[in-house]
């Protein structure tokens, strides 16, 4: 029998602190199974992706992620991860793409913003779900006492402020966010560079996620190439992500959060260094999510039997 999950499902049985101890051991453990991201346009405004497979070493599962991703819908993102059994290929689960990705994205940066960045406040430009979930994990994880907001909907990041519970304010540009914070997450949809090396205090740690396919820019390349950059996976931040996406190759990046993590590279230097988050996305992330999930969610999910 296959779990269907949806995104109330989900979210029902989504622990926190579970998917940031999955996430740290997935980026402690190589995999030796090279992780697939295909991506291809659609007609009209849409893109189709997929990920595959998602495997953590000690899961005895894997996930295979089905996207389409239309800028313009609500949610933007809509899909299925579907969690197979790691020895026969049975199909476990079926689960809301769009709720597993926000929450692996947010989580994996905050776990990575965590171990990059100083203290301090904490700047967010673009307050959509996706900044909510990276702020969720990182309070989880650190004390975060201030808030610098901007949204280019103004009553939008005013909203995301309220719903926060921690003081802070909305400003009117990226760079007055840059200006006044040590911390600052982007997650947007700019195909522009929101902010330069020229934006950006000495000290201070980005991460951003919204260049996370061609075409998506929110760090310019001289403030990529200043800063200490970081990344999950140096051949798509070049292929696809904030590297490529202005022009600069591989080589740009210093390490992977991998190897931070492991000590096998350093992360922060000085407290004058900046420091810059840079993903793409891996398919064993979500299975980071997925399996926590669907183990919490076992006797209480509505099931199908597709074979019948």
């Amino acid at each position: 029998m296959t779990a269907l999950l949806t995104r109330s499902d989900v979210l029902l049985a989504l622990d926190v602190p579970a998917v940031l101890e999955a996430l740290r051991a997935g980026f402690l453990q190589s995999s030796e199974i090279e992780p697939l991201r295909i991506r291809t346009d659609l007609p009209g405004p849409g893109t189709a992706t997929a990920l595959l497979p998602g495997v953590i070493p000690g899961i005895p599962a894997y996930t295979v992620k089905v996207n389409a991703k239309f800028p313009g819908a609500t949610p933007a993102l809509r899909g299925v991860v579907c969690l197979h059994d790691l020895t026969d290929g049975t199909l476990l689960a079926l689960l809301d793409s769009s709720t597993i990705t926000a929450w692996r994205t947010g989580l994996a940066a905050a776990l990575a913003t965590d171990a990059l960045a100083p203290a301090g406040t904490v700047g967010v430009i673009g307050t959509g779900a996706q900044a909510a979930m990276t702020l969720a994990g990182l309070v989880a994880l650190r004390r975060v006492d201030r808030l610098v907001v901007h949204d280019v909907a103004p009553e939008r990041a005013s909203e995301f402020l309220a719903q926060q519970g921690i003081p802070g304010v909305v400003v009117s540009s990226p760079r007055e966010v840059a200006a006044a914070a040590e911390v600052v997450v982007l997650a947007t949809w700019s195909r522009d560079p929101l902010l330069t090396a020229a934006d950006v205090r000495q000290g201070s740690h980005l991460t951003t996620l919204g260049a996370d396919e061609p075409g998506k820019v929110e760090l310019s390349a001289d403030l990529l190439t200043a800063a200490r950059v970081i990344v999950d996976d140096r051949d798509l931040a070049a292929q696809m992500g904030a590297l490529g996406n202005v022009g600069l190759s591989a080589d740009a990046a210093h390490a992977t959060l991998t190897e931070v993590l492991t000590g096998a590279a350093a992360g922060r230097r000085s407290e004058d260094e900046v420091t810059v988050y840079a993903p793409v996305g891996l398919p064993w992330q979500d299975l980071a999510v997925a399996w926590p999930v669907y183990q919490a969610s076992k006797g209480g999910s509505r099931t199908i039997d597709f074979l019948s």
